[in-house]
């Protein structure tokens, strides 16, 4: 067993010593501090402050952190222990002296350490959302200067946390590649048929990826009875907040006649049929003939960006040709 270093010079720790096991220390800096911290405690007591207060804000301020930072750099910062501050971060102590919690608020965060490992929730969905749109790990890997073996458990959920300069990687590969369309291959069909078995959204189904508590918006409508429709009319799974809304105008309809509520159903199946494919060819045009971006063309059309995006690589330019196509047959028929 290693023997415990003695307090820092000019601490009440070093200053009162420990009975029985640390003689006090005589210097002036620590029998200065020790003074000071018996008045204190006879300050507080004639006040009514107790010595020991809550610990859970101090608690979930090393919980922020800990994001950031490691536990000797919070320690060194705080000037306290890091046996210490682990004990009130996982809950066993669950009061804390009023010094010690004034020392651990007073911490400010600092940057990430390259080397610290942070949450893994938006390294996996940007891998998620790659493959969603043809790119494979092995083409995600090369670009962002890894291995496949290490994307593929990230993304599949099996690794909660990766090291920062992966996480890194990862978002700056994410930002060449989620706006490029995947080389046509067998590589670019089994990643798609992959994410789509397993439910992983597209890039621009997210408005923030980092967020643990976001949700991704498929349709531009989710959380609404049209964007259940709109899973419906495109084959894509439906989200848990669509099947909710869904479920909810089925209730709120409940008391319809059989063939009222089936007219009801058919008008909303209707509204969102064919809208995702109309979106896509505006945009497209709008940005072919107008020469505007993403962002203006969306707002030309009053839908967001992300989900001008997803129609985009929903329906394909080749939508568009068979469709004008079937128009100007449309047109002759009449015509003849």
């Amino acid at each position: 067993m290693t023997a415990r270093s003695l307090p820092a010079h000019g601490t009440y720790a070093r200053g009162n010593g420990a009975p029985g096991y640390r003689e006090p220390c005589p210097c002036k800096p620590c029998h200065r501090a020790m003074r000071r911290g018996r008045k204190q405690y006879v300050v507080n007591r004639q006040l009514g402050r107790p010595g020991l207060i809550d610990a859970t804000p101090a608690r979930r301020h090393l919980d922020r952190l800990n994001t950031t930072m490691t536990w000797l750099q919070i320690a060194e910062a705080a000037g306290c222990r890091v046996d210490n501050l682990r004990h009130i971060a996982s809950g066993r102590r669950t009061q804390i002296r009023r010094g010690t919690f004034n020392q651990i608020l007073a911490v400010q965060p600092e940057a990430p350490v390259p080397g610290k490992y942070v949450d893994a929730t938006g390294t996996r969905r940007r891998l998620q959302a790659l493959r969603a749109i043809g790119h494979s790990s092995k083409a995600v890997a090369a670009v962002a200067g890894t291995t496949t073996a290490r994307l593929q458990l990230i993304s599949t959920g099996a690794q909660p946390t990766v090291r920062q300069r992966l996480a890194e990687k990862v978002a700056k590969a994410f930002v060449v590649l989620h706006q490029t369309t995947a080389p046509a291959g067998a590589g670019t069909t089994i990643a798609r048929r992959y994410a789509m078995k397993h439910g992983w959204a597209p890039p621009g189904a997210w408005d923030d990826i980092d967020d643990p508590n976001a949700v991704p918006d498929w349709t531009g409508h989710c959380g609404t009875d049209r964007g259940w429709w709109a899973h419906s009319a495109n084959n894509i799974p439906a989200c848990p907040p669509c099947v909710a809304a869904h479920d909810q105008w089925k209730t709120d309809r409940a008391h319809l006649e059989h063939a009222e509520y089936w007219g009801e159903l058919g008008k909303a199946k209707a509204a969102a049929s064919n809208r995702g494919a109309t979106i896509a060819a505006d945009g497209r045009e709008l940005m072919r003939v107008c020469g505007l971006n993403y962002g203006q063309a969306a707002e030309r059309i009053g839908v967001t960006r992300n989900h001008l995006q997803q129609e985009l690589l929903r329906h394909p330019a080749d939508e568009d040709v068979d469709r004008n196509a079937t128009a100007a047959e449309d047109e002759l028929a009449v015509a003849a």
